[in-house]
């Protein structure tokens, strides 16, 4: 079977942690922002952990884990 090839897409958008765990930008902060709380904009800065299992289909696309 060949090699799988990496997904581009996820390799712009993720990063792995030291331990393990992949890191990405917060949710719902690409147009709207009028109608979004300023606590949900504050809070929607940064980058978050992603949940396990969401975090494991992405491993099986870049990092190959």
């Amino acid at each position: 079977m060949p090699k799988m090839k990496t997904k581009s897409s996820v390799k712009k958008r993720f990063r792995l942690t030291g331990s393990g765990k992949v890191k990405m930008a917060q949710a719902g902060k690409r147009h709207g922002m009028r109608k979004r709380s300023n606590k949900m904009l504050r809070n929607a800065r940064g980058t978050t952990i992603m949940h396990p299992s969401d975090a494991k289909k992405v491993k099986t696309y870049y990092f190959h884990v």
